[in-house]
């Protein structure tokens, strides 16, 4: 696997080994970061890669100018794929690594008052938490005013509704649904939305 973009085209990532993390290919990473260029939602953003596992999305982001990348993933092989990618990127000054589940790591950004102008959100598809994660990053406020969550989903798993969030992109590649999300405008209809009691109760998990 290679970063497709940026400074750090074509450099080799390490993923970590076993079957519970599924790195996005080439061609998924291509079509997200064209659809995030588009919008000028990459140079100088405060990116956080949920469900990191190799980090590869957070990296691609900091090779093509991102200003600093959260890594969230709370398999300790995936934490530590993710810090060697970044040694050997000589990347570790613009990014942090944060090795615990979804939920309690964005508790945790939160009370430190983080924000994110992109949002990257990989939930595992045999236990699909997207819906849960849209909803928490929503009430707790951690996406910026203009920012973005980008969501890889199996194409099957049904789409998130009812969140606080506004889906502006949909896609298929294959097998996956790529969509993106934003904050709604002032005054638009979706911003009376509620997160339905079923998707607030869900406990979001990580990937191993």
């Amino acid at each position: 696997m290679r970063l497709i973009g940026g400074q750090q085209r074509g450099r080799k990532l390490r993923a970590p080994r076993g079957r519970e993390t599924r790195p996005a290919t080439a061609r998924i990473r291509a079509s997200i970061f064209s659809r995030l260029a588009s919008r000028d939602a990459i140079a100088g953003a405060r990116v956080l890669d949920l469900f990191a596992g190799s980090g590869s999305f957070g990296l691609e982001a900091l090779s093509r100018g991102a200003s600093r990348v959260v890594f969230v993933d709370r398999s300790r092989p995936a934490a530590a794929a993710i810090r060697d990618n970044l040694s050997q990127l000589d990347l570790l000054g613009r990014a942090s690594i944060i090795n615990l589940d979804s939920r309690r790591a964005l508790t945790q950004l939160s009370a430190a008052r983080e924000c994110f102008e992109l949002v990257f959100v990989d939930a595992p598809f045999a236990e699909d938490s997207t819906a849960a994660v849209l909803a928490l990053i929503a009430e707790l406020g951690l996406l910026a005013p203009e920012g973005l969550v980008v969501t890889r989903q199996f194409h099957r798993t049904p789409e998130p509704v009812a969140t606080l969030l506004e889906c502006v992109n949909v896609t298929r590649i294959g097998d996956h649904r790529i969509a993106l999300y934003r904050r709604p405008e002032a005054g638009d209809a979706s911003q009376d939305a509620r997160t339905a009691p079923a998707v607030a109760g869900h406990q979001p998990r990580a990937p191993g």
